[in-house]
């Protein structure tokens, strides 16, 4: 492995540790703190994929996932209030979530790199977590998905209520889901700050 590559490896590590921790941690209705933490590993993506390319940002996020399983299965092992404290539904929504929107993140700021500065990095964060938010609630605690863990019920996420308290009726999971992805957009445009001023220190360092 590439030792210029390790820090992105160590700061995707540390996102993915600490999601997984903030996640059991709630932050009012609708969110819990992880939603804040989580959206980083898009920027420690782009970063890596700006200042070294497209292999070296695949790396960075295979090794997240492998990180992020290993969370998943420690988790598993943990009880809580209500069982484990990552179901094997939960473990699958979010592996699939990460490694796909991730990859494709990568994908589309590879394609997009040549054009403005901001515009890879905001698209392909955009998409990618928009992706990512779809994948993890769906399969996470949709009714139609329950074949995948029987015994594991998620019924609460399917209780009917206002989106986010006042809008049409729906499952619990989509006013999560929205919140979730309405906190990763936020992060997406707000990342443009650090991503502008750490690809460019790196990349006068290495002229």
């Amino acid at each position: 492995m590439n030792s210029k590559y390790l820090p992105g490896i160590l700061a995707m590590a540390a996102v993915v540790v600490a999601s997984n921790i903030l996640v059991q941690v709630l932050f009012g209705n609708w969110l819990t703190w992880g939603a804040f933490t989580y959206p980083l590993a898009f920027l420690i993506t782009d970063i890596m994929n700006r200042v070294y390319g497209v292999q070296a940002a695949r790396r960075v996020v295979f090794a997240g996932f492998v990180v992020g399983v290993v969370c998943s299965l420690i988790g598993t092992q943990i009880m809580g209030a209500y069982g484990p404290l990552v179901t094997m539904r939960i473990a699958l929504a979010s592996g699939l979530a990460f490694l796909t929107a991730q990859l494709l993140d990568v994908a589309i700021f590879d394609r997009l790199r040549d054009r403005g500065w901001w515009q890879a990095p905001v698209l392909s964060s955009v998409i990618g977590s928009s992706v990512d938010t779809a994948l993890f609630f769906s399969v996470a605690f949709s009714a139609s998905l329950a074949f995948l863990e029987p015994g594991n019920d998620v019924s609460w996420a399917g209780e009917v209520v206002p989106v986010l308290g006042g809008g049409p009726l729906a499952p619990l999971w989509v006013s999560l889901a929205i919140a979730d992805w309405g906190v990763k957009l936020a992060i997406a445009v707000a990342a443009l700050i650090p991503f502008r001023i750490i690809t460019r220190k790196i990349m006068a360092q290495m002229v």
